[in-house]
């Protein structure tokens, strides 16, 4: 996660989050979280945690949440909204956590994985800083029907080629008036998201597909192993 794509964005990304499709969509996202973490206590790390929405969901949930991101100008708003409800707020790259082993029961991630350049990497040290039997819960944007190269029709979703372009973009067809035209995405196809996950040593026990048919939204749950 780049600092540059976030700092200078986070009041316009924050107010632009509480449009109703998009507050819809990411609401959808942090429901399905929260369904695959279920309740605390226990110490749950909000791995990019931007504007700290979901931070305050963790800490209603039972949570004793830890958010980090690499956006200073992120974590000023997150600060604002759940400063007096996380254990800490840090500012910190996601594939080198700033953690010692085993310190987390939950790790919790949403909407990232377009953002980071090494999501190997971050899923690696998600995995590292987990107890064992700890476990690690994402939800975002579906690799098969939102991206780059696909973006809605009249009459569904259309997915030219482009599937297996990797490379971060910042003009697409799937990108609307949003903050990807601002911020960019990396497309990440559904085999590579999977298999990181499991070369980080987690095992994949849940997984859902929400919001809309086809759907927009893919979450999962995996343990640690």
């Amino acid at each position: 996660m780049s600092p540059a794509r976030y700092d200078g964005l986070a009041d316009w990304y924050d107010t632009w989050s509480e449009r109703p499709a998009v507050a819809s969509f990411s609401g959808e996202a942090v429901a399905a979280a929260l369904r695959l973490l279920g309740a605390g206590p226990g110490r749950c790390l909000d791995v990019g945690c931007g504007g700290g929405r979901l931070l305050v969901a963790l800490a209603d949930a039972g949570w004793t949440p830890t958010g980090v991101d690499l956006s200073a100008d992120q974590l000023r708003v997150a600060d604002a909204r759940a400063g007096g409800l996380a254990d800490a707020l840090l500012q910190a790259d996601a594939a080198s956590l700033p953690f010692a082993d085993r310190v987390f029961d939950a790790v919790v991630s949403t909407f990232t994985h377009t953002d980071v350049d090494r999501l190997d990497a971050v899923f690696g040290e998600c995995a590292r800083v987990l107890v064992d039997g700890g476990r690690l819960v994402y939800a975002g944007a579906h690799p098969c029907f939102v991206g780059p190269y696909a973006h809605a029709t009249d009459d569904g979703v259309l997915v030219p080629p482009g599937y297996w372009d990797r490379t971060l973009h910042f003009e697409a067809p799937g990108f609307g008036d949003g903050i990807r035209r601002l911020a960019g995405a990396r497309h990440v196809p559904l085999a590579d998201l999977l298999n990181h996950v499991s070369a980080a040593g987690l095992a994949i026990d849940r997984v859902e597909e929400v919001h809309g048919d086809p759907p927009g939204i893919l979450a999962f749950r995996a343990v640690k192993r």
